[in-house]
């Protein structure tokens, strides 16, 4: 049997499980399980993989994609730009176990962001500055778009909430939330923005995927803005997991 999984912290919200499920059976994929892992430190990591031997492949999610990298054998060079991994192949083809990480958030948000944007803007807020909005704000930058950062914690090269102003937000037509604001359960959370001076032009995209619209977007659908939610993304980057443990 061949396992794969999601290690983070919770992961009440995660619909990876329910997806891998749907496609093993979907496409005849036998002997091959996905499973949700939560571990309350990163640490448990290492204990995981070396007690399971089938274990081939998994997904990281918050709190752990920064952290784990420390914990890796061998990383990408999108990796090692980023600064975090969403996921990690238990390679053993040479006989020996290579741990190596790999970031498909990359390819999920960008192929999901292109098939959304009707023009693409010379500006973005990117909201939050975790593991998530590393792989957003690599995209960004491939794209040439430009990028300011929104940070709570008052982090070196963001702005604060209270920083964004009408002019802000008039000159930035892309808003992207990284952060687990609205997430199930707490779904009545959302980032602290001037959801009043958004219109038609602005393109509202939130990593979040359960709910399938969170407040955020349900504030910016209120004032006019087009709306993505994380859905595709998680399936493209999903997707793009399955074919490196799969090489």
């Amino acid at each position: 049997m061949r396992k794969y999984g999601l290690i983070g912290y919770p992961l009440e919200h995660s619909f990876s499980k329910d997806f891998f499920a749907k496609k093993f059976k979907r496409e005849g994929i036998e002997d091959t399980s996905y499973e949700n892992y939560p571990i309350a430190s990163v640490e448990e990591f290492e204990t995981l993989q070396k007690n399971d031997p089938d274990l081939y492949g998994l997904n990281v999610t918050i709190p752990y994609k920064e952290s784990i990298i420390k914990m890796l054998d061998v990383l990408t060079e999108d990796v090692r730009e980023i600064g975090a991994v969403n996921t990690v192949c238990l390679c053993r083809k040479t006989g020996k176990l290579a741990r190596v990480g790999h970031n498909t958030d990359v390819v999920g948000f960008r192929k999901s962001l292109e098939e959304n944007l009707v023009i693409v803007p010379d500006d973005a807020l990117v909201l939050g500055t975790g593991g998530s909005s590393r792989a957003v704000e690599y995209v960004l930058n491939q794209m040439d778009i430009n990028v300011t950062r929104v940070s709570s914690s008052g982090k070196e090269g963001a702005i604060s909430y209270k920083d964004i102003n009408i002019e802000l937000i008039r000159k930035t037509k892309l808003i992207v939330n990284t952060t687990p604001l609205g997430m199930f359960p707490n779904v009545d959370q959302c980032p602290d923005i001037p959801y009043r001076f958004l219109t038609g032009d602005h393109l509202l995209f939130d990593l979040i995927y359960n709910p399938d619209e969170t407040l955020f977007l349900k504030k910016g659908k209120e004032f006019g803005a087009r709306t993505v939610n994380g859905y595709d993304m998680l399936i493209y980057q999903a997707e793009a997991a399955w074919e490196i443990w799969n090489r």
